[in-house]
């Protein structure tokens, strides 16, 4: 079945290109998309195949726009892989209908979770901190509200009351302290509180599998697909707590290691690390806690895993950062 999606799609790039087609080797990494490293005749690239289903939650012509900008950052020296166009078009149709984009393959190492190592944690912040700074340099103007507009603690606790009683009803009750939890921590955190000003072009799925290094040089960003107008430091909490956060816990100094790589493009002043951390776990909290959270495998496990630690750590965050 991948083989005849990868045949189909092929057929469309070496018609557009002129491929021809040396070596194909899958990539295993990602959720229902299918990509391939492809060593041809010009060159070694990617496919990316876009799954019909997973593509139903974006708009083709805002893809085509993020695609845009990701060659954008690429000519201005930013790490990331340059796409492909064929007459000002970057998102091609397969003769079989399969959506797709070739890109310049970019080589690297993904680091396992918590396992991003100081120096690396300090590329990483600068990278994110010029990420932001390039995104938001008024080349590419908005309107539009961030994608997260914190709820009212109301809306909140109701939400966690209904999760708590679904779990209930499967008889999960092991899970019930988890869910018991968030609603305690909604008598304590005020939402009202929290600086949601840092808005703009945010690139919102930074984690390790989409950042490659080379030692302790990043050497590329990857997968801008879910890039839009949001709060810039919930990519900060999502790179940090990927990156930091092991079985032993938040690893406070490749914190400060990205911090002092981020702050050399972008203002941060106090409670920066503590309100990132905070509006992560409002905005992520209710996707990953639920009656299926001890069911989750791969990535999801992990982020579920990240959820529960930092609500069991969200009232301590402003005296472990030392008030960052």
């Amino acid at each position: 079945m991948k083989e005849n999606i990868f045949e189909d799609i092929f057929s469309e790039a070496s018609y557009r290109f002129g491929f021809e087609l040396l070596i194909m080797e899958p990539i295993k990494r990602g959720w229902l998309n299918l990509k391939w490293k492809i060593e041809t005749n010009m060159g070694t690239f990617l496919i990316k195949q876009y799954n019909k289903e997973r593509l139903k939650k974006y708009s083709i012509h805002e893809l085509k726009s993020v695609f845009e900008q990701q060659n954008r950052l690429h000519r201005l020296g930013f790490p990331c892989p340059r796409i492909l166009t064929d007459h000002e078009d970057s998102f091609f149709q397969s003769p079989g209908g399969e959506y797709f984009t070739i890109m310049e393959y970019c080589s690297g190492e993904n680091m396992e979770p918590g396992k991003v190592s100081e120096e690396q944690m300090y590329q990483l912040g600068i990278h994110i901190g010029k990420l932001h700074s390039i995104l938001n340099d008024g080349s590419i103007p908005y309107k539009e509200k961030p994608v997260f507009i914190p709820p009212r603690k109301e809306e909140r606790v109701a939400y966690w009351k209904n999760v708590h009683k679904g779990i209930f009803s499967t008889g999960k009750l092991d899970l019930l302290p988890i869910i018991e939890k968030q609603l305690e921590l909604m008598d304590y955190v005020d939402i009202n509180k929290l600086r949601v000003d840092r808005v703009g072009w945010a690139h919102r799925d930074v984690w390790v599998d989409n950042i490659l290094f080379h030692g302790t040089q990043l050497s590329a960003v990857l997968d801008f697909d879910r890039m839009k107008v949001d709060h810039l430091t919930l990519d900060v909490g999502r790179a940090i707590i990927s990156g930091a956060l092991d079985d032993n816990g938040l690893n406070v100094q490749k914190v400060m290691a990205f911090l002092d790589g981020y702050s050399l493009f972008q203002e941060t002043g106090s409670r920066f690390l503590k309100d990132s951390f905070f509006l992560l776990w409002y905005l992520e909290s209710e996707w990953w806690l639920d009656s299926m959270m001890d069911e989750r495998k791969g990535p999801p496990k992990r982020f579920v895993q990240e959820m529960i630690w930092l609500s069991e750590h969200l009232l301590e965050l402003e005296d472990m950062l030392g008030g960052k």
